[in-house]
């Protein structure tokens, strides 16, 4: 949920059947207590960064989400490249996620394509948004399958 005060939709998202929510640790002040609520509905708790938001944010609260959403861009709009520090901060949310015994995912939002997929692979990521090149190509199956084999080729 890219909203201000995101815990006033939480019950109307579960409600609608919504199984995880993903919240911004920028508009989320009381964290801790959003991610459990959130699991309280049932679903599963996500934690997002915008890219300039330190790991330190949620270091405190890994054992209260399911998904860590590391934003490879600034929100706001489609289509944007990716960060070209971004792999570096995804391996530094991995390092963490890992030290802390947390069975996170570590997902990437933002410019991820054939070019830029590989490096957040390689850094640690497991779970991606990959909108513009998947729904901006003329055969999107064809396109999810070449980003999975881009993965699966640089283990």
């Amino acid at each position: 949920m890219m909203v201000e005060e995101p815990e006033r939709y939480f019950e109307s998202f579960a409600g609608a059947g919504a199984n995880g929510m993903t919240i911004h640790v920028e508009a989320a002040p009381h964290l801790q207590r959003q991610l459990s609520r959130i699991r309280e509905l049932g679903c599963a708790a996500g934690a997002a960064l915008n890219p300039g938001t330190s790991l330190a944010t949620v270091r405190e609260v890994l054992a209260d989400f399911d998904l860590l959403l590391i934003m490879t861009v600034n929100p706001g709009f489609g289509g944007q490249r990716l960060i070209p520090t971004s792999p570096d901060k995804v391996a530094r949310a991995r390092h963490m996620l890992d030290e802390g015994r947390s069975r996170a995912a570590l997902e990437v939002d933002g410019g991820i394509g054939r070019d830029t997929i590989a490096s957040v692979w390689r850094a640690g990521a497991d779970t991606f948004a990959a909108g513009n090149s998947i729904f901006g190509a003329a055969d999107s199956r064809a396109e999810i399958g070449a980003l999975r084999t881009i993965c699966t080729e640089t283990v």
